[in-house]
């Protein structure tokens, strides 16, 4: 494969996995505030936010039911923050940086909490180990952060 091939390749994949990544945070959040149908829905994980709030505290064990609320909050504006800064690609390192933190801080108490399984089915490791990628690539080409180097 040529380098004009390679180039066009990675513009795509980083777009992408960008979009990808942004839309798998919405939905989550989507889903905790009953968008996607209400609890017992066909692909409704919790359908509502008190439900949510049950699952969060359930990986977040460890932590008080006050703790555990704030922590539920955190996360879900981070994932709404992440998610538009990912899909306009501004700040992308940083903000593919901090994605693949907050994916691997929801996936480890996961893994104490449930086993490893539930974190190949909500696909924690695959999207923190994008995020991280994503952080690598030199150049964000259909991006704010690009439009803003030129």
């Amino acid at each position: 494969m040529n380098s004009e091939m390679n180039t066009k390749i990675g513009y795509f994949s980083q777009a992408f996995l960008r979009i990808a990544l942004a839309t798998a945070f919405f939905s989550a959040v989507m889903d905790r505030f009953g968008l996607w149908g209400p609890p017992g829905t066909v692909n409704v994980s919790w359908g509502n936010w008190e439900n949510f709030l049950a699952y969060s505290n359930s990986i977040n064990f460890y932590a008080s039911p006050t703790l555990g609320l704030m922590l539920a909050v955190i996360a879900t504006a981070l994932e709404l923050v992440f998610g538009t800064l990912l899909l306009i690609g501004f700040k992308t390192k940083v903000t593919a940086i901090g994605t693949g933190i907050l994916l691997s801080l929801f996936g480890i108490p996961m893994v104490v909490a449930f086993g490893i399984q539930p974190t190949f089915t909500y696909s924690v490791w695959i999207g923190a180990s994008g995020a991280f990628l994503l952080a690598s690539v030199p150049t964000y080409k259909w991006s704010i952060d690009n439009l803003l180097k030129k």
